[in-house]
């Protein structure tokens, strides 16, 4: 990716750093709960001392019927809360039963938004207890049916919007945003949400959703996450014809008017929030995403999830599913339905990691990948006409038409679908697959659901139980003539939480392939230095019987602080680390710097 990224921004490295940008604007944790232990007492401080009525509004410091008598009396809460004390694990029980009693997945999405916006702690604790349950409600695939309806069920601001409106004035938006210690910035302009295209000002559900699991799986504390959304108008006429639609009445600015607000916007970040701030660009259309990862990369600390959050989660199933699939990675040859920027950003990691173990130019290693997109078969016949990050993909080969008939003229091991389109993985393809493949890995990526290039169940049963399957939203076991298969999920929440994590406890000033690489990997099998499968060796014999090629989520708060010490340990050993000294062990560090949902007690 680094290398496509050169292509792209005139050959600068990431390691090359701008000698005008200062490496300022360090997070501190001002009102020094992150240095407190869960026994010792607080101070809940908001303007000035929360206490009575505007404490129980307060989000971040209400514990509900939780407050104990000595708290409810030095706080002036007498009165004003029901008399019975209730612990948190009771809190919790009861309202886990009270969201299962929900029918449909919005409406516990809805339930679990209004708990966040009145009880911080108690949102994350249900979260971070209950993830293989909450994480599909949270996130995807129901988040995508709540931005399709964000307007309707909009009831408080939880980002900042930044819209055409405040050109020229940024920086003063970001100034009106409550908390001054920014850690994570997750944003948006709305134009590619998921596989349901654009959203407009709607989109804002994807960075609330991604921040909510920095905090739960990675422990970035909540108050230190800030999501945007950048509106430059939308396209999509059911939007522009909504009299509820809460974005700019207008069609999308394009070029330098575009071009303009990011960069003001870009700018004023760094000016409000210093040189380490993470800014991660979210579901961006191809064409804008990897030229801004390519503009930026250089002079702020930037990570985009679709190209290089991915790239980094499905090439951990990939290294993981070798096990079953046996030989290395260099020996399968791969095919690929999609060709933006989640596609060509697997690719390119998946032959920058082949490249790593075989010591071949990376050109060599792009050879085994292939790409189809809505024309077929990349390929040199259509150069020319092809994006500039195609290119790289176009090889020497005869025009084909159809995935059909890519399958069966280059006979992959690996197929992966990021098409964004449903029902593309068809049953003449899949049993292609596993004619020639004792045990075909067929990755059906897109999100959310409904966009799944096939089911789990389509693929266990046309590939007769052959297939090993993963996909990006989950699905239920299956059990095909007696054998239950356990699908897996290549989410990008197994990935980006730790990887932020590590970028801020280092104090890393820019995102280097390398980190990414490390996030996928622990222990280098040609090397005793860190590097190889962090992710991929978390799974147990026992689940890769079950088909699993990814750990069970209950597992993520663990997974992510060993991801966040490999990812710190290579922005050190890079010289992108400023927090010095290198803690001693990177490992317990990154567990001591994670948020904690548990009640604390108040003064």
């Amino acid at each position: 990716m680094e290398s496509t990224m050169n292509e792209l921004g005139n050959a600068a490295s990431v390691l090359d750093i701008d000698p005008k940008t200062a490496v300022g604007g360090g997070v501190e944790d001002v009102y020094g709960e992150d240095f407190a232990t869960e026994d010792q007492l607080i101070t809940p401080w908001t303007v000035s001392v929360a206490s009575g009525y505007s404490l129980l509004r307060d989000p971040r410091h209400n514990k509900g019927l939780a407050f104990t008598e000595k708290e409810r009396d030095a706080h002036y809460l007498s009165g004003l809360l029901p008399p019975v004390v209730l612990s948190q694990q009771l809190q919790e029980k009861k309202l886990m039963n009270s969201i299962r009693q929900y029918q449909l997945p919005i409406q516990k999405y809805m339930a679990m938004m209004e708990l966040e916006e009145r009880n911080e702690r108690l949102f994350y604790k249900l979260l971070i207890d209950n993830v293989e349950e909450l994480l599909p409600v949270v996130y995807t695939p129901t988040v995508g049916e709540a931005c399709q309806k964000y307007g309707s069920i909009f009831r408080r601001p939880q980002g900042l919007y930044i819209s055409l409106k405040e050109k020229g004035r940024v920086l003063d938006v970001l100034k009106n945003w409550p908390e001054r210690s920014i850690q994570v910035i997750v944003v948006t302009d709305g134009e590619r949400i998921l596989g349901l295209g654009d959203l407009g000002c709607q989109g804002m559900g994807i960075p609330v959703g991604k921040l909510s699991l920095y905090t739960a799986l990675g422990g970035i504390r909540p108050s230190a996450c800030l999501p945007i959304t950048i509106d430059v108008g939308t396209n999509n006429e059911k939007l522009l014809n909504d009299e509820f639609y809460i974005g700019l009445k207008q069609r999308r600015a394009t070029g330098q008017e575009y071009s303009e607000l990011l960069h003001e916007f870009m700018s004023a970040v760094k000016q409000c929030y210093g040189e380490k701030v993470l800014i991660q660009f979210e579901d961006f259309a191809n064409h804008n995403a990897f030229e801004l990862l390519a503009k930026y990369r250089t002079s702020h600390l930037v990570f985009n999830d679709d190209i290089q959050g991915t790239a980094s989660v499905v090439l951990s199933g990939v290294v993981s599913a070798l096990k079953v699939l046996g030989g290395s990675l260099a020996d399968h040859k791969f095919l690929f339905l999609g060709a933006g920027e989640a596609g060509t950003g697997i690719a390119e990691l998946i032959a920058l990691e082949m490249s790593k173990r075989t010591n071949t130019p990376l050109e060599e290693c792009r050879k085994r990948i292939y790409l189809v997109d809505s024309k077929g078969l990349i390929v040199k016949s259509r150069f020319e006409s092809l994006q500039h990050f195609k290119q790289p993909w176009a090889h020497d080969h005869e025009p084909v038409k159809t995935l059909l008939e890519a399958v069966n003229a280059l006979k992959p091991t690996v197929l992966i679908g990021a098409s964004g389109m449903g029902k593309t993985f068809t049953k003449e393809v899949v049993e292609a697959m596993s004619s020639f493949n004792e045990r075909p890995l067929i990755m059906a990526l897109s999100n959310p659901t409904s966009q799944a290039e096939c089911t789990a169940e389509e693929a266990y049963s046309w590939s007769k139980g052959k297939a090993i399957f993963a996909s990006g939203s989950p699905f239920d076991p299956v059990e095909y003539e007696g054998k239950v298969f356990v699908p897996g999920q290549g989410n990008n929440a197994y990935i980006f939480p730790g990887f932020g994590l590590g970028v801020v406890m280092s104090g890393a000033i820019r995102v280097h392939d390398d980190m990414l690489l490390a996030a996928c990997k622990l222990l280098d099998t040609s090397s005793t230095q860190t590097y190889a499968e962090a992710l991929a060796e978390q799974v147990t014999d026992a689940e890769y019987e079950k088909g699993l090629i990814y750990p069970p989520f209950s597992k993520i708060r663990k997974i992510s602080a060993e991801i966040a010490a490999k990812v710190a340990a290579k922005a050190y050993e890079l010289g992108l680390a400023s927090r010095l000294p290198r803690p001693a062990n990177l490992v317990k560090y990154a567990e001591s710097c994670m948020y904690s949902p548990v009640y604390r007690n108040y003064r």
